[in-house]
C-alpha cells in the first residue's frame, strides 16, 4: 500500500506543507501503509500547461516521467490544498492538467484536505470535487478535512498547538485516513477488472 500526498501550494515553507509533513508521518506511524510520496509543489514547481505534451515534447517528458511513474505506483492520495482568495492555487490546478489519458489518478481515491489561515477552506473543496476529476478520473472520498486556523495546530513545537483544536483535528484526520486506505484497498479491484480502461473514452464528459 502507497499512498501520495500532493501539497498544492506553490510557495515555499507554507503551512500546507506543514500539513502535508504531518500527514505522512501519521500514515507511517499509524500503520496505514507501507511506503509514502511527498509532493510539494512549493520546492516542485510545475511550467504551465500546454499543447505539446501531447506532442511527446521530449523536455515535457524529463519533468512528468518520474512523477508518472510515482503516481502510477500509489494506491490512494492526499490532496492538501490552500484556500487563496477563495480558491484553489493556479499551481495545484495546473497540475491537474498534467494527468489524463496516461491513467495515473485514474479510479484511484483521493481525500481532499483544505488549509486556511482564519476561517476559510470550503470554497477549494468545491472546486476540486467539481472541476478536477473529469479527465484525470481522480476518485475523491465523500469525506474531506478543512484545516481551519492552521497556525495553531499540526506545529512541530507542541506548546504551538491549540490542544483541544490539535486533539480534534488528530481524531478526525485519524478517521478520515483509515477510510482512505479502506477505499484504496476497494479500488485495487476497480482497477484490476479491466472495466476502468480509459483507451475508449479518454476524456470525461
Amino acid at each position: 500500500m502507497k499512498i501520495g500526498i500532493i501539497c498544492g501550494s506553490h510557495r515555499s515553507n507554507s503551512q500546507s506543507g506543514k500539513v502535508a509533513r504531518y500527514i505522512e508521518n501519521a500514515l507511517l506511524t499509524q500503520g496505514l501503509c507501507d511506503a509514502t510520496w511527498l509532493y510539494d509543489l512549493g520546492g516542485n514547481p510545475l511550467p504551465l500547461w500546454d499543447e505539446s505534451i501531447w506532442e511527446g515534447d521530449e523536455q515535457w517528458q524529463q519533468i512528468l516521467t518520474p512523477l508518472s511513474q510515482q503516481l502510477k505506483s500509489c494506491d490512494g492520495l492526499v490532496v492538501v490544498c490552500p484556500e487563496w482568495h477563495g480558491m484553489a492555487p493556479a499551481g495545484l490546478k495546473n497540475f491537474f492538467l498534467m494527468w489524463t489519458a496516461g491513467g495515473e489518478l485514474a479510479h484511484k481515491p483521493a481525500l481532499i484536505v483544505t488549509v486556511s489561515t482564519a476561517d476559510g477552506g470550503s470554497f477549494p473543496i468545491a472546486e476540486l470535487r467539481m472541476s478536477s476529476y473529469k479527465n484525470s478520473r481522480i476518485c475523491y472520498l465523500p469525506e474531506h478535512l478543512i484545516i481551519r486556523n492552521v497556525d495553531t495546530v499540526f506545529n512541530e513545537d507542541p506548546a504551538q498547538n491549540k490542544p483541544d483544536a490539535q486533539e480534534y483535528f488528530d481524531d478526525r484526520l485519524a478517521y478520515c485516513l483509515a477510510m482512505l486506505k479502506e477505499y484504496a484497498l476497494a479500488f485495487r479491484q476497480i482497477r484490476a477488472s479491466g472495466k476502468a480502461s480509459l483507451e475508449t473514452y479518454t476524456s470525461g464528459m
